[in-house]
């Protein structure tokens, strides 16, 4: 039955709504009840069948995915192993961990989250760096340690935030937010984006290069692809300087890790605040034991308003597909 049958979400038996996951998104996982009372959920995840054979079982039925960033790729094998898919439904803002291209050829769809997560990374964002210059969680393990009691008190000094030149690398949703927030405390903010943006009041480069040498530090708030794939390199950190501090709650990979922690031991760079790594869930063991360096576990959108926000938009555009209604958050595919 194709999806333009249907009529409403109380007319149509969940069995025929059926939506597929290979891994339990986080937002899934908490509101699992508002999705389970309208959908059919094939959990490949559960089942003792490899995912191959799953995927093949219900090759036929399958019309629509629910995936996110963190693990359960939709790789053009998947998509090859779905001929009735339709449509792709991501918990993330990001879609990289989508074979888009794929999508495009076979004239699949795909919906994000919006900018509903937004906020939340854009206050995690400022947190990082604020944490990194103030020197915070380092002041934590300081005390926890007992080591305020055993060196007399003596702790390195952190940096002020205010007046620090402040690049944002990628000035959209989430970027121009953080750009807000740090102008309002007292940043002088720049930025590098594909295009420049007129109605901003923040200084553009076209060059990361330069954004770099002429910032005190770098907030990474940028699509993953492949023309942005390890876009801060050593070069970058060379230009942003052994006092630069470096934040990334976009993508690992945008920065080559390598280099970073090369740059962080040797003292190159000041510092980085990091919720995104190049291989997750492996963080180079390297990072653990810098005071210089806070790490997130790739949760700086994960709140509780905000997974309820998430959850409405999901079933919203799961319902919208299946009732033959506008997606609400249409991703549009010039991948």
């Amino acid at each position: 039955m194709d999806p333009q049958d249907y009529q409403s979400p109380s007319s149509t038996p969940s069995e025929l709504r059926k939506v597929l996951i290979l891994r339990p998104p986080s937002v899934f996982a908490v509101h699992e009840q508002d999705f389970s009372s309208k959908f059919h959920i094939l959990k490949a995840y559960d089942s003792p069948l490899p995912t191959h054979d799953f995927l093949q079982t219900h090759a036929q039925s399958v019309k629509a995915v629910l995936c996110s960033g963190i693990g359960g790729p939709i790789t053009a094998d998947v998509i090859r192993d779905l001929p009735a898919l339709q449509l792709v439904v991501t918990t993330s803002t990001g879609v990289n961990h989508i074979d888009m291209a794929e999508c495009r050829r076979r004239g699949i769809t795909v919906t994000n989250t919006g900018d509903v997560f937004s906020d939340d990374v854009a206050d995690a964002a400022v947190g990082l760096l604020i944490d990194v210059m103030r020197r915070i969680t380092s002041g934590d393990r300081f005390v926890r340690g007992g080591r305020w009691v055993t060196t007399s008190g003596e702790y390195t000094l952190g940096s002020k935030l205010a007046c620090k030149r402040v690049g944002i690398v990628g000035l959209g949703n989430i970027g121009s937010r953080v750009a807000t927030r740090l102008k309002a405390m007292g940043c002088i903010v720049s930025y590098t984006s594909r295009q420049k943006k007129p109605s901003v009041p923040f200084t553009f480069y076209p060059n990361i290069l330069q954004l770099a040498f002429d910032s005190d530090a770098l907030v990474i708030c940028c699509a993953l692809t492949n023309e942005t794939r390890h876009m801060i390199n050593n070069k970058v950190m060379m230009a942003l300087g052994k006092k630069g501090i470096i934040v990334n709650v976009a993508r690992g990979a945008i920065i080559d890790e390598v280099e970073l922690v090369k740059c962080l031991i040797e003292g190159e760079i000041g510092g980085a605040g990091l919720d995104v790594f190049e291989n997750e869930p492996k963080v180079p063991k390297e990072l653990f034991e810098l005071d210089n360096v806070v790490l997130l576990p790739h949760r700086t959108a994960f709140t509780k308003e905000s997974f309820y926000d998430a959850a409405q938009i999901l079933v919203g555009n799961l319902e919208a597909f299946f009732t033959n209604k506008p997606l609400l958050t249409l991703v549009a595919n010039e991948f």
